[in-house]
């Protein structure tokens, strides 16, 4: 290696007032240093540097330092340019006087900045030892350190183009020529360099993130881009949040292009996927605004405190800003996801504090480069004694002197290696940006190759010369190079053909001493099956200081099955309240936004969160109520079948001859079969059940109150034939009473029959009577033609009861006329409650109901009427004889 830049204390231009690295020169703000401002230097620098790691020293006294050049040359037959940013370098002159009257050097020499540049070296000597990449061709290459300062970027660009930089258009290379230049940044938007690098068509191939801005806008021809694309990236971060049910996100995005198109990216991707943006917060960076060095960020204010997880885009270089204020903050709690570009501040800060402690990090996925850690173990100044970079690094970390005759190292640490350090000294890991840079290298050398191998066969070489060629014929051989580098990846510089990148998912660990890691968790492939991008080790996270579970990251708490959530106005649709779903409705997952009705054969768990299959129910023999209501019935039957046996065994009896005796048999049989009919009503309906329970039930019951209105009607033509009424003797013995029967079952037989033939009975179900359950019922069909049924067989009870009330006083024996007006008063009373608790009633009980009114109405009959009789001819016969009733008939008796 051979020195090409002057030594490091070169003075600006004397008009100058006061240049910072990090701010772009004296147009951008005024100088602190001038005689009528107020601010010392030392508050200057605390002031523009603070957000810088502590890794900060000044160089006054060491001259071995101060005398080393910033670059590094090599030669080559083919020189490959590198600029990159390794430290910060400030220098002042008053404001008075020509030249500089005191300078000052602050040396940031960041591990991560470093390890960049010793990736590129490394893949300059792994071509040149490879005999199949280009052959007999020695790659060389020219580092310049990149300052933000106008002059120092014109002077090293010039000296890269040309070899010198006071006369622009004369070159002073002789031998090698330089090919392409790896940078940075994309200085297609530089005003400072891009004109110039543009002008000369020089190729520049960039390294850090992928800027979607500069694709096919014809606006950076020379410039080709390559790191992976990060299409993906939001996609990737909202899949982590949808996996842990983070739904209330902040989002900290630096400024800049990449920085805004990530946010409106990020932003689509969460509201696709119910994620809401808690805040944003656009943080200034000094390479967009130099008034961010010196004002104070307020990153977390009180309406950032109700994220706990929080997404950082960083943009280049822009962390060391930011990771300042969120120090400075002493947030240990909060969530930090982040892209590549992040790192750690490497300060040696202590762990217990550090707010970066379990940090999610996305890193692009890449194999391990073999060779690149054996290759740092080995990288010493003693084997490099030219890179002045690495004589820094090993003067701080182990404790070197410089010899004071040749500035020689010495007395440092026997057998010492970076591979030694901790990785906040140091991290042998490859990171992002460096594998970036190594695969840009062998991007050029695969473009050249590729156009010598075209050349060599238009014209072969003559005297194993390098041919001359200009820079910009390398460009088509840019666009088309694809490769696979040493490790088997796929690499291209054409955007079109790019492949979306997968994502490694790293935790950020903190340890005491330095001892910092980054642990593998998971990975996220865009190419993936849907509800497989993402794979993740949740066992392996190692979360912030003092959160010992799954974090949540909420506005509101989710709504459980069986809720909905109700938004509330005016704010982010994560803020909500939880309202219970409506009757018979249902929410079977968490935070749903509406109810779903369940299905009428279906019906609502206690929950609210499931639809049950409802049971078919009917009244049943098998259950308490159709039991109880089915022994009643068959109860009564034999009740009545034994008084009719009664009956007939004392038929010759006066007091079953007296009222008509063939009328008590009908009477009886009757109410026979109004008991038994009931038992239509229990058991599952079907059609034939459903039309003989309305026929059966006016059948039997017109031909009950029929005979006890002929009973009554009896009743009347016997008084009035004691009356000596020749005629009334004659409708008595001729039996007319007994016509009423046929008669009055005529006109309900007829009435029956119109119901059947207009809209006759049929099989309905119930879903809302009873919860849970679908009832099976009898649907009457025609309800005006049921209530003519009742109302006919109400007209026959009222007429009994008439007759019946005006004879309770005859003068007869055995007259029954009394018992007959009670038996139509209970049975008018039972029919008359049936009707407004019958409609009041859903279900088995509107069922129940009926067979109980049929029950009621006809127990009433047996019991008025024939209960006195069975009670005489049982416990009282000597009452029911002749000579008992000739001593009632006598007068004064």
């Amino acid at each position: 290696m051979s020195l090409e830049q002057g030594p490091l204390q070169q003075p600006p231009d004397p008009l100058s007032t006061c240049e910072d690295s990090s701010v772009g020169g004296p147009s951008d703000a005024p100088s602190p240093f001038n005689s009528g401002c107020s601010m010392s230097l030392e508050k200057f620098a605390t002031n523009i540097l603070r957000p810088l790691p502590a890794l900060l020293c000044t160089f006054d006294s060491e001259a071995c330092l101060q005398g080393r050049s910033t670059s590094v040359h090599k030669d080559g037959d083919v020189i490959i340019g590198f600029f990159l940013s390794i430290y910060v370098y400030m220098y002042y002159t008053g404001i008075l006087d020509m030249k500089p009257t005191r300078e000052l050097y602050f040396m940031q020499l960041t591990p991560n900045k470093y390890q960049n540049y010793l990736a590129f070296t490394f893949a300059i000597e792994e071509i040149n030892r490879n005999p199949h990449l280009l052959p007999n061709i020695t790659l060389g290459y020219e580092f310049h350190n990149f300052i933000y300062s106008h002059w120092r970027i014109l002077e090293n660009s010039f000296i890269l183009l040309t070899g010198q930089h006071e006369n622009p258009n004369y070159s002073c290379r002789r031998e090698s020529q330089c090919t392409a230049v790896l940078t940075e940044m994309p200085w297609g938007t530089s005003a400072q360099i891009g004109p110039l690098l543009e002008l000369y068509r020089f190729p520049q191939v960039t390294f850090s993130s992928f800027d979607p801005t500069l694709m096919d806008t014809g606006q950076c021809p020379s410039l080709h881009q390559m790191a992976p694309k990060d299409t993906f990236l939001a996609l990737a971060m909202v899949s982590l949040m949808r996996h842990f049910h983070w739904t209330w996100v902040g989002l900290l995005i630096t400024e800049g292009q990449k920085g805004l198109q990530f946010l409106s990216n990020v932003r689509a991707e969460m509201d696709r996927n119910g994620v809401c943006v808690a805040f944003v917060k656009m943080v200034s960076t000094v390479s967009v605004s130099y008034l961010s060095a010196v004002k104070k960020h307020e990153i977390l204010t009180t309406d950032t405190s109700s994220a706990n997880v929080v997404v950082i885009y960083y943009d280049t270089d822009s962390s060391n800003e930011v990771n300042y204020h969120i120090v400075q903050s002493l947030v240990t709690w909060k969530i930090w996801v982040t892209n590549s570009q992040w790192h750690a501040d490497l300060a040696g800060r202590d762990f217990i504090l550090d707010p970066f402690h379990g940090t999610l990090v996305f890193s692009h996925h890449h194999e391990e480069i073999a060779g690149f850690k054996t290759f740092l173990q080995e990288a010493t100044p003693f084997k490099y004694p030219e890179d002045t970079y690495l004589v820094m690094y090993w003067y701080k970390n182990f404790d070197c002197l410089f010899s004071e005759s040749d500035c020689a190292l010495k007395n440092c640490t026997p057998n010492a290696s970076m591979a030694w350090l901790p990785p906040n000294r140091f991290d042998t890991d490859m990171s992002d940006r460096s594998y970036n840079i190594y695969s840009a290298v062998y991007a050029v050398s695969h473009a050249f190759h590729a156009m010598l191998l075209e050349e060599v066969q238009r014209q072969p070489l003559r005297n194993t010369q390098v041919m001359t060629f200009h820079p910009w014929q390398l460009h088509p051989f840019l666009k088309i190079v694809q490769f696979n580098n040493p490790i088997g990846d796929k690499a291209n510089l054409d955007y079109r053909r790019k492949m979306d990148s997968d994502y490694d998912i790293l935790n950020f660990w903190n340890f005491p001493d330095g001892l910092r890691l980054k642990v593998k968790l998971g990975t996220f492939s865009s190419h993936a099956p849907n509800g497989q991008k993402l794979i993740l080790s949740e066992n392996n996270i190692d979360w912030a200081i003092g959160v010992t579970e799954t974090p949540r990251s909420v506005c509101s708490d989710s709504c459980n099955p069986g809720f909905r959530k109700s938004p509330h106005e005016g704010k982010a649709a994560c803020c909500f309240d939880c309202t219970p779903c409506a009757d018979n409705e249902i929410t079977n997952d968490t935070d749903m936004e509406q109810c779903v009705k369940c299905p009428h054969h279906q019906y609502a768990s206690t929950q609210r969160n499931a639809c049950l299959q409802k049971a078919v129910n009917f009244l049943a023999y098998d259950g308490p109520l159709g039991k109880a209501l089915a022994g009643t019935a068959l109860s009564l039957t034999l009740l009545t079948a034994a008084v009719l046996g009664l009956f007939v065994k004392h038929r010759d009896t006066p007091i079953v001859k007296a009222n008509n005796r063939s009328l008590s048999y009908t009477l009886l049989i009757s109410l026979t079969c109004c008991f038994l009919c009931s038992l239509l009503f229990i058991g599952r309906p079907n059609t034939a059940s459903c039309i003989l329970q309305q026929t059966t039930f006016g059948g039997v019951f017109t031909v009950a109150v029929s005979t006890v209105l002929a009973k009554t009607i009896t009743v009347v033509l016997a008084f009035k034939v004691t009356a000596a009424s020749r005629r009334m003797r004659q409708l008595l013995v001729s039996g007319a009473p007994n016509f009423i029967i046929p008669i009055c079952s005529l006109i309900q037989i007829t009435l029956c029959a119109v119901w059947m033939g207009i809209n006759p009975p049929y099989i309905d179900t119930d879903a809302h009577s009873e919860h849970g359950h679908i009832v099976i019922v009898c649907n009457k069909g025609s309800l005006f033609a049921f209530y003519c049924v009742l109302g006919y067989l109400g007209s026959l009870a009222l007429a009994s009861f008439t007759v019946a009330f005006l004879a309770r006083n005859l003068p007869d024996t055995f007259n029954e006329a009394k018992f007959l007006t009670f038996s139509m008063l209970v049975f008018c009373s039972v029919w008359v409650t049936f009707l407004p608790v019958y409609h009041s009633s859903k279900g088995q009980a509107m069922v129940a109901m009926e067979v109980f009114a049929i029950l009621a109405s006809s127990a009433g009959l047996l019991g008025c009427i024939f209960v006195p009789k069975c009670y005489i001819i049982l416990l009282r016969p000597e009452r029911n004889s002749v000579t008992e009733i000739s001593y009632k008939t006598r007068p004064g008796n």
